[in-house]
């Protein structure tokens, strides 16, 4: 799909509530929230950081996108917003109410404000229910009007999503995957609600279905004032519907934007890796796509600085280190790696005390991968034979985490210690986005690159592509 067919109706026939509706506050503001599980007890393993401590705003008659990897944290984040999850901290102000406060009846007559999309058009509908009573349920719950209103209410939520009046009688078996998706947003707009959140509503569904759902979804957001929160993996569908982007990585944001601005002059490594594995159908465009090595870190165990700091090929290298080529710091990051991994292993109670007792073997082949990573390099420099095999003998002794600290202490940059912040590094002209404030469009970017005494993103992107051996040129370190 391709912004330049757009499908939303004219703005001018947007009605004069939407219009009034652009010089009020945001609907939703979300400020450092965060969403863990588990980690509870003395003995418990450390929570699952699904969220992160996130911010951002979402305007009245506006679509966020939230893009991200698997695993990054994009459904939790959904899913608190509209308190089918328990936020750990923060708070989540929705037309001035903090909705983490609210509970028991308040709590229900908050909801009929706020709903979600599921991702799943199978597995999210009843099939011992009818369509009629699967679209007529949250009514029942929440007692709106008489049986004779709700069947009225039900035949007409049908009619907007584009089914027919006989679907009523019918069972979810019966129906396609987007004729059953349409069965779930009829079901979220039920109660009339404000807000919706789009679980990556088309995900699931063919190509030319996904159309039809997203022409959908425009249409009833045109009609009805609505304002979405569209969680999605396919970067197309997003830039098509979305006013704005937010890419979400391992529970943080690492960038948002107004959509264009975001996709053509990406400013995070992230966002620039992400983009670039779009598809591209023309065969002379030579765009280089960037490969991410490895996998993201644990949320139990996320690194201490930047959350992508771990894959990042733009991270910054100490400057007593910047001599290293890039072979060099690849196979370093790799081990850290490694030793990051052998870290979060309990070694049990037999480990501990095989360990104090100096014949602890359980991590024995380190040897091997120190081999496989760095047998074949030309070139061992002391600086970094010495850590590598005094990490090595730490990990021996079982005491990996002594290993992985003395790495970070070694070969570990601002990147590894410190977390950077959510910055504006590019202001968008808004003038043609009546629907999003001045504040809400500036792009914002979560990288130590940014800062004044470093080069920027782009020119050490350039500087490693068109020279894989160069360093980084950082002042600090």
């Amino acid at each position: 799909m391709s912004k330049t067919v757009d499908s939303r109706p004219d703005e001018s026939a947007r009605s004069p509530q939407l219009e009034s509706d652009v010089t009020t506050d945001p609907l939703v503001t979300v400020k450092d929230l965060k969403t863990y599980y588990g980690g509870d007890g003395a003995f418990a393993d450390p929570p699952v950081k699904a969220v992160d401590g996130v911010s951002f705003q979402i305007e009245r008659g506006e679509t966020l996108g939230l893009v991200g990897e698997s695993g990054s944290g994009k459904t939790t984040l959904g899913r608190t917003l509209v308190q089918l999850e328990t936020a750990t901290a923060g708070d989540i102000t929705f037309d001035g109410t903090d909705v983490t406060t609210l509970h028991g009846d308040s709590l229900t007559e908050w909801r009929q404000r706020a709903q979600i999309v599921f991702q799943d058009p199978e597995s999210s509908l009843n099939d011992r229910m009818t369509v009629g009573e699967i679209i007529r349920e949250p009514l029942d719950a929440h007692e709106w009007g008489t049986k004779s209103e709700r069947r009225n209410r039900v035949q007409t939520l049908l009619a907007d999503v584009g089914l027919q009046p006989e679907h009523y009688v019918r069972y979810p078996h019966q129906f396609s995957g987007g004729q059953r998706q349409r069965v779930g947003i009829a079901r979220a707009l039920a109660l009339e609600p404000e807000f919706l959140v789009l679980d990556e509503p088309v995900s699931a569904l063919d190509v030319s279905v996904q159309a039809k759902i997203i022409s959908l979804l425009d249409d009833l957001q045109a009609k009805f004032g609505l304002t979405y929160l569209f969680i999605a993996h396919d970067l197309s569908v997003v830039r098509h519907i979305c006013d704005r982007v937010a890419v979400l990585y391992l529970g943080k944001i690492m960038e948002i934007g107004e959509t264009e601005q975001l996709y053509q002059n990406p400013q995070n490594p992230y966002t620039r890796a992400l983009l670039s594995a779009i598809p591209n159908p023309d065969p002379q465009d030579e765009t280089a796509r960037i490969t991410l090595p490895g996998t993201p870190p644990s949320p139990r165990d996320p690194p201490t600085g930047c959350q992508f700091a771990t894959r990042c090929p733009a991270k910054l290298r100490p400057s007593e280190l910047d001599h290293l080529d890039a072979t060099t710091w690849e196979r370093i990051e790799r081990f850290r790696e490694v030793v990051r991994e052998r870290s979060r292993v309990d070694p049990g109670v037999r480990g501990r005390i095989t360990r104090q007792l100096g014949v602890f073997s359980a991590h024995d082949d380190i040897d091997s991968a120190v081999t496989d990573l760095f047998g074949d390099l030309q070139e061992f420099p002391p600086a970094v034979v010495n850590p590598i095999e005094s990490a090595v003998e730490h990990i021996k002794s079982g005491y990996p985490e002594k290993a992985r600290e003395l790495l970070r202490d070694t070969f570990g940059s601002i990147c590894d210690r410190e977390e950077p912040t959510l910055q504006a590094v590019n202001d968008t002209d808004t003038s043609q986005n009546s629907k999003v404030s001045s504040i809400a469009t500036t792009q914002r970017s979560y990288c130590h690159c940014h800062k004044s005494e470093h080069d920027d993103v782009s020119t050490i992107f350039d500087r490693r592509l068109n020279d894989p051996d160069a360093g980084t040129h950082s002042s600090v370190d």
